[in-house]
């Protein structure tokens, strides 16, 4: 079944290696064979993973997207450790994250590590109401 996919103007998709922008005016097309797809609205860039979470999905973008997605998933596990000790209440975002690795669906991953970066911005808003206010 064709994937629709309509974009906004000047919105970004990757499809497989190639990175297509849209032009002036909303357009839609259908993607017919089975293509790893992600909109613009998906796509963490590096210089925008700012935190470990969103250094986590920059992970999942690369493991989705190559071929031989080894290192990437290598990466990954790397951060998800560091990640866990830091703060072991991210365990069980992280665990759904890895199942979906297992498992060879590196786009649900990619969509799981969403609820991560949620979970790790409360934590981040916690801390900084918990922080004591210098005058």
């Amino acid at each position: 079944m064709p994937l629709r996919i309509e974009l906004k103007p000047g919105e970004r998709v990757i499809i497989g290696d190639c990175a297509i922008r849209n032009g002036p005016r909303r357009s839609a097309f259908l993607v017919e064979t089975g293509h790893k797809v992600l909109r613009e609205s998906e796509i963490v860039r590096e210089s925008e993973a700012d935190t470990p979470a969103k250094q986590i999905c920059v992970a999942l973008q690369r493991a989705y997207l190559l071929d031989d997605p080894f290192d990437a998933e290598t990466q990954f596990m790397d951060l998800a450790n560091a990640v866990m000790r830091a703060a072991p209440s991210s365990k069980p975002f992280i665990a759904a994250i890895y199942e979906k690795l297992v498992a060879g669906d590196h786009y649900r991953a990619l969509k799981a590590a969403r609820d991560l970066v949620a979970h790790e911005a409360r934590l981040l808003a916690l801390a900084e109401a918990d922080a004591p206010v210098t005058a």
